[in-house]
Order: C-alpha cells, then sequence, then structure tokens
C-alpha cells in the first residue's frame, strides 16, 4: 500500500478560515436583513400607491359625476329668472279680457313646456308653503305672527326655490310664523 504524505495543518490556519467564513457569513446576514427590510418598505410603498391610485380613481369618477350632474347648474340659474317672469305675465294678466285670452294661453303653454323641459335635466320648483322653515333651502324675508301655524313654518312664498338634482341653486323667498306675543 502507498503512503500518502500529510501535511499537518496548523489550527491557526483553520481558525482563521473559519473566522473569515463566519465574518462572511455574518456580513451576508446582515445584508439580507437590510434587503428584506428595503423590499419590506418597497412593498409598503407598493401597497400605499395601489390604494392612492383607486382613492384617485374613485375621487375621479365622482368628480365625473358631479361635473355631468351639475354642469347645467350655471344654465339653470340663468333660466330663473325666465321662468319667474312667464308665471308673473300669467298672475297679472287680465283674464276678463277676451281679447288677451289667446296671448294669456300661449303664455301659459309656454311656461307649462318650459317647466316640462327644465325638469328632465332635474329642475325642480320648492314650494315650502306649509312646511317647516329649512334654512338650506328657504331665505326668511319676514316673520309674521299667527296662531294656526307652528311657529317656524312657511306661511307664504313671496319667490320660488330651484333645486337642480336635489342642490339648491336658489333659496325659496318666504314669510315664516312666529308664536303670537
Amino acid at each position: 500500500m502507498e503512503q500518502v504524505e500529510t501535511q499537518p495543518v496548523e489550527p491557526t490556519d483553520v481558525d482563521s478560515e473559519v473566522t473569515a467564513e463566519l465574518v462572511r457569513i455574518a456580513e451576508l446576514e446582515a445584508k439580507v436583513a437590510t434587503l428584506e427590510a428595503a423590499a419590506a418598505e418597497e412593498r409598503e410603498r407598493a401597497i400605499r400607491a395601489v390604494a392612492e391610485m383607486e382613492n384617485l380613481r374613485r375621487r375621479a369618477a365622482l368628480d365625473v359625476e358631479k361635473a355631468h350632474k351639475f354642469a347645467l347648474e350655471k344654465f339653470a340659474t340663468e333660466l330663473l329668472p325666465v321662468l319667474d317672469n312667464l308665471e308673473r305675465a300669467i298672475d297679472l294678466a287680465d283674464k276678463e279680457n277676451e281679447a288677451l285670452a289667446p296671448m294669456i294661453e300661449g303664455v301659459d303653454l309656454t311656461l307649462k313646456s318650459m317647466q316640462s323641459s327644465v325638469a328632465k335635466f332635474g329642475l325642480v320648483a320648492l314650494d315650502p308653503t306649509n312646511q317647516p322653515f329649512d334654512p338650506n333651502a328657504h331665505q326668511a324675508m319676514s316673520m309674521i305672527e299667527n296662531g294656526e301655524l307652528a311657529p317656524n313654518t312657511v306661511m307664504a312664498v313671496m319667490q320660488k326655490g330651484y333645486e337642480l338634482n336635489g342642490r339648491v341653486i336658489r333659496p325659496a323667498m318666504v314669510m315664516v310664523s312666529k308664536a303670537p306675543a
């Protein structure tokens, strides 16, 4: 049998190699921990970015919905005096004068046609007579003592209010009851 010569290994060489490997392992473990923390942070950022995008989409959809719903608000507000004037013309017309009957009928039909047209787009007149006063939908022009109605009840409407798709665009000008003194 042939004899293999082995050189004696010095313990310091093995120790230094093991120590070097342990140091390398510790460095790699520290690097892994740092990278895992960075990855977790990036995951959090990605989750937040996705949530923010969803919120932006939702907000944009709501903004578009509101824009569609209330795009006519300025136009509708400009039409209100026309509706008021047509109503005033009918109220003040001399209905006893037969010669004016066709004109009054024409104005009345025009008013009804216009009211029907604007109602299709969500413009609705408010008639709060005998309803409780609501500062969001009514503007009190005066308060009058009244024993028949509950206090803060709308007694009369001086000018109609209007809402567009549920939003008040002009409050009704009203007279409100108050308890007798």
